[in-house]
């Protein structure tokens, strides 16, 4: 199960793609059937990451994080 950890709601646009950069911060990036686009970062919250966690963007907007299964490591 997922919990939400972001509190600021992230807008999508179709033909991006959304995620958590290693900076902290929600960033966009063109799909290949997206020529015209550019990479930008879209969010203002800065999010701390923590080791074993899974970081994406929910159905609501929100940044959430799911605890990775890593059989034993």
């Amino acid at each position: 199960m997922a919990e939400r950890i972001g509190r600021e709601k992230i807008g999508r646009e179709d033909g991006y793609l959304y995620f958590l950069g290693k900076d902290g911060y929600v960033w966009r990036t063109p799909m290949k059937t997206n020529s015209r686009g550019r990479k930008a970062k879209v969010g203002s919250e800065k999010i701390k990451r923590d080791m074993g966690y899974l970081y994406f963007i929910d159905k609501g907007g929100y940044v959430a994080r799911a605890k990775m299964n890593r059989r034993g490591r």
